[in-house]
């Protein structure tokens, strides 16, 4: 027994009187084969990552090490070279060459190695044929 009072059942103008009939059965979705090998997917994913990865390193790495030798080697980061140039400063000017270093590499590297394995499964997926 419910403590709640038990409402009547109105219906709304849009509402029908009588139930909606059931929906016939349908059948099972056919089994779509997927395009490529899931090894290619792996490999294409894993050479995505360490493309990620090696640019990454490269220009936050070079900048994490001006950064620490920043704090803790003020005497080295002050020390003349030539001409009223600093390690500091040297070491900073050189941030945009070896940011410009990580995008080339990382430009070539997905020419040579992801893109070849990206377009191969982009024909696969064209033909729709599986490996």
């Amino acid at each position: 027994m419910s403590h709640y009072p038990q409402y009547p059942q109105y219906l709304y103008p849009w509402q029908s009187s009588r139930p909606a009939p059931p929906l016939p059965p349908q059948p099972a979705p056919a089994r779509q084969t997927v395009p490529g090998h899931h090894g290619d997917l792996r490999r294409l994913r894993a050479a995505y990552r360490r493309l990620r990865r090696v640019a990454t390193l490269t220009a936050l790495g070079y900048f994490t090490l001006f950064l620490i030798l920043s704090g803790f080697a003020p005497g080295l980061m002050g020390s003349e070279l030539a001409g009223g140039l600093n390690t500091g400063l040297l070491l900073g000017l050189c941030q945009l060459p070896v940011t410009l270093v990580a995008i080339a590499v990382y430009e070539q590297s997905a020419r040579h190695r992801v893109d070849p394995l990206a377009e191969h499964l982009r024909g696969q997926a064209r033909t729709g044929r599986t490996q």
